[in-house]
């Protein structure tokens, strides 16, 4: 079941006149499981949601396969299978699921001014964001290639598919030690690949991964390439670029794990919402309320430590119901 086909039996939305802007209620910015159960609350509640799924419809989840750490699915659920069922959830209740992107936000004042696609002109009582955040890939066309398939951008999330496997994690910070010390306790053997001479990783953390006997770190080595017949079988790696010494070296592994961050999708809202160091919205302590009254934000877009669907969707559901709130109060 894909996306298009979940909306065949829903009306196009009416659009507004050109040059007049839409009067909504709530207005979900982006999909994925905060999005979509932010909308299944929401549509419940009675807001008459608008969500507007964003470039990638579903979020992250629809470049994994098996999802086996999500409740309800003991068997496990495909990543796109999941992301189909919220939506269809979501649309059973009411919510107005929309094609396209906001690209300019102006939350200066109620109404809040949205912008989808360039073009079109959403006024909002209330906003809930969910755009997440994207993984940051080495560029390399085999991480594409494989994606799915020997390629992961989170441990946890995948982890459990390489035990007692051989797995390599790029990276030399706080988020790369993790996720190679998180895969320690399920592989048998995991390579640390780092391109400088030294971990840029907190002081716990290098001492935690130098100490995992499991646990080998490439020091000055780069990710030149992916190898293996459908899936990773092997990574190209060049030793001590630009020197002398540089040489190609081969590794035999079962996945490639990407450990150098994420990077939130907030650029449009950072000129009216706190943004931690990293891009993360702030939101109020035990919250999902930003400072600005009516604008919430809920999943990976204000989670720099998480990260699951799960935490996302529970953060989507305390979004719309403090939505539903303070529209009550207005």
């Amino acid at each position: 079941m894909d996306f298009q086909t979940l909306n065949l039996n829903k009306p196009a939305p009416v659009q507004p006149v050109a040059g007049t802007a839409e009067q909504v209620r709530c207005l979900i910015i982006g999909s994925g499981p905060a999005g979509y159960t932010a909308a299944i609350y929401a549509g419940r509640a009675n807001l008459a949601p608008v969500l507007y799924e964003g470039m990638q419809p579903g979020g992250q989840l629809t470049t994994t396969t098996d999802v086996e750490n999500f409740p309800g699915y003991p068997s496990g659920v495909d990543g796109n299978q999941l992301m189909a069922d919220l939506r269809e959830q979501a649309a059973r209740f009411g919510a107005d699921l929309r094609y396209g992107a906001a690209t300019a936000a102006d939350l200066s004042s109620s109404p809040y001014k949205i912008t989808i696609d360039g073009e079109k002109l959403i006024e909002a009582e209330s906003v809930i964001i969910a755009t997440g955040a994207s993984a940051k890939y080495l560029g390399l066309p085999d991480e594409q290639k494989y994606a799915g398939s020997g390629v992961s951008a989170c441990a946890t999330c995948d982890g459990f598919f390489y035990r007692k496997k051989t797995v390599a994690v790029v990276g030399g910070g706080d988020t790369a030690c993790e996720e190679a010390l998180y895969l320690s306790h399920l592989a048998s053997k995991v390579y640390l690949i780092v391109r400088k001479p030294f971990l840029r990783a907190s002081v716990i953390m290098r001492e935690r991964v130098m100490n995992a006997p499991n646990i080998e770190v490439l020091f000055e080595h780069v990710t030149k390439g992916l190898f293996g017949e459908g899936v990773v079988q092997g990574a190209t790696l060049v030793k001590k670029p630009g020197t002398a010494e540089e040489e190609e070296v081969k590794i035999a592994i079962d996945g490639f794990f990407l450990g150098i961050g994420h990077q939130p999708n907030t650029g449009i809202f950072k000129e009216h919402l706190d943004l931690d160091e990293n891009g993360y919205i702030i939101t109020l302590p035990d919250s999902p309320a930003t400072k600005i009254p009516g604008v919430f934000a809920a999943g990976d877009v204000a989670d720099p430590v998480y990260k699951q669907a799960i935490t996302a969707a529970g953060s989507g559901c305390k979004a719309a119901i403090e939505a539903e709130r303070y529209l009550s109060c207005k």
